[in-house]
Formats: C-alpha cells, structure tokens, sequence
C-alpha cells in the first residue's frame, strides 16, 4: 500500500466499483505532492479554518469528497445517479483542486486550474485506467467546479458555469466545502473525525 493509498485509505472505501478504486489509486500517485501541504487559500478568505495553513488543500478536498458522498446517500439525491456515476463523482470532487497551484507549481493559484486538472485526466487516461466516457465525464464535472467564477483577476472569460446536474453537483460540494460556517472536524492524520 502506497503512502497516498494510506493517507486516502477511508476516501478509496467510499468508491464502490473495484476498477475505480484503482485507478483512484493511480489518479492520486500521479498528483503533485504540493497539493498534500499547500493550504487551500493562499489570502484565507474564500476557506473555513480547517482548510488554512499547511494540508489545507488536503482537508479541502477530503471535505469536498465526504459533503458529496453524504448526499449521495441520501435517496432523495442519490437515486438521480447510477453507482458508476457516483463513484465518478465522488472521484472528481476528491481531485478537483489537484493542480490548483499549477504544474510545475507555481506560488499562487491558477485561475485556470480547473481546465488544467481536466486536461491532466484526459492526457494521463490510459495510466490511470478510466475509458474515454469515464475520462470525459470526470474532466466535465471538474473544468466547471468554480461555478458562476468563471473570469480570472482581468475580467476575461476563461472558464465555463456548470450546465449539467453532474458538474452542478461538484460545483455545489466544492462550494459547500469553501463556506466558513461549515465546519468539519479532523484529526491530526488530516482524516474527518465521525462523531
């Protein structure tokens, strides 16, 4: 077992399908080891506490990942989706920042680092073992996490607003894992505690 299969040991059990397990496993062995201890904010204004200082990201995403899967299993939410698409879900909203600050990383926050995480899916897809469907639905929901942000800091259009229920879900557990009054405790391993 990989020190990142460890670190993810509880997120991996949230995949159902054994071949997205694996390449879940691959995805997150092929990610840069900054997105392990850059904080999710570089300022500390769009992020809760636990999403600041070192691992920040880490926890980001983690929460990013368990927000989606409690309401995919809730019944109301989660009879809209197949098992497979779950998994895909849940997958994306783990790795959706994994190149926030680039690659090579970079000192600040790429604007564009939605359109670069689903490029890297797409370009690394025999790698990790995702098929052509599966490798486009993921870069989908991710090229769109930022939700109605889609202009960088000089006011040109670069990214594209969700249109699907699949790239609005992912925007909405992105979004709901940035609110400041949603708080979620972690422990010092950087794994939610379940109370």
């Amino acid at each position: 077992m990989s020190s990142r299969e460890t670190l993810f040991k509880k997120e991996i059990e949230y995949i159902e399908s054994k071949d997205l397990k694996e390449a879940l496993i691959k995805l997150l062995d092929l990610l840069p080891d900054y997105w392990l201890t850059e904080a999710a904010s570089s300022t500390g204004k769009y992020h809760p506490e636990y999403a600041l200082g070192k691992g920040g990201l880490l926890r980001h995403s983690k929460a990013a990942m368990r927000i989606g899967y409690e309401l995919l299993e809730n019944p109301c939410i989660g009879e809209k989706y197949t098992k497979r698409q779950k998994d895909l879900l849940l997958m994306s909203l783990l790795v959706h920042d994994g190149l926030k600050l680039g690659l090579p990383q970079e000192k600040y926050t790429r604007f564009d680092h939605p359109i670069l995480m689903a490029d890297f899916i797409l370009k690394n897809k025999e790698e990790i073992g995702l098929s052509q469907e599966e490798t486009e639905f993921m870069a989908s929901v991710i090229q769109t996490h930022m939700g109605p942000w889609t202009t960088d800091y000089n006011g040109n259009e670069v990214l594209e607003k969700p249109k699907t229920k699949y790239q609005t879900f992912v925007h909405m557990c992105d979004y709901l894992a940035s609110r400041k009054c949603l708080l979620l405790p972690f422990d010092k391993e950087n794994n939610i505690i379940d109370n």
